[in-house]
């Protein structure tokens, strides 16, 4: 046999070589068949290949588009609840924007729960300017954070030590007073 001859396969007469390969094809297949050997596995007709996702991509946009950051940040921000705590903490970060720098020069906010905001001053001298502004503190943070967001705010001195203990302290003294401010 030589190369231009083709294998003859029983019941099959020679056919010329075709250019697009389709007979040699259909004649290696039918040796295939016709040789002893394990059969080709088929893949059954009676359930075609299938999507494993319920969504199919369409011409309208989903939610596994491409999203902006802010958008994507802001559903996840709604979804669970921390539009307060970040308006909060906001106002934390830009403190002395909003009361003005020579307060916030003499008074930190400390913590914010339940409409009660916890504020340290430095003196109690400031403590005692800082309870009179009090209100408008109020109104200007309820401007940023929204109406009745802050009902109360709840100033704190300067840590101070205790003078209870100790070789000179005496029982129902009156104390040191006003010796930081």
């Amino acid at each position: 046999m030589t190369s231009d001859e083709q294998p003859e396969v029983p019941g099959d007469e020679p056919v010329e070589h075709q250019p697009d390969g389709l007979d040699l094809a259909r004649s290696a297949a039918r040796a295939a068949a016709a040789s002893p050997g394990t059969p080709a596995k088929r893949r059954p007709s009676s359930s075609p290949r299938r999507r494993t996702t319920a969504k199919a991509s369409g011409a309208r946009p989903d939610d596994r588009d491409p999203q902006l950051l802010e958008n994507a940040m802001g559903r996840l921000i709604a979804q669970h609840g921390w539009e307060l705590d970040l308006k909060v903490q906001g106002v934390f970060g830009r403190w002395a924007e909003l009361v003005g720098d020579e307060v916030a020069a003499h008074c930190t906010p400390e913590s914010f729960a339940d409409g009660r905001l916890v504020v340290r001053t430095d003196s109690t001298a400031w403590a005692t300017q800082l309870k009179l502004l009090a209100p408008t503190v109020v109104r200007r943070l309820n401007e940023e954070l929204g109406h009745g967001t802050v009902t109360l705010i709840e100033v704190l001195g300067p840590h101070l030590p205790t003078w209870t203990k100790g070789r000179l302290s005496s029982r129902d003294g009156r104390g040191p007073r006003d010796t930081y401010g």
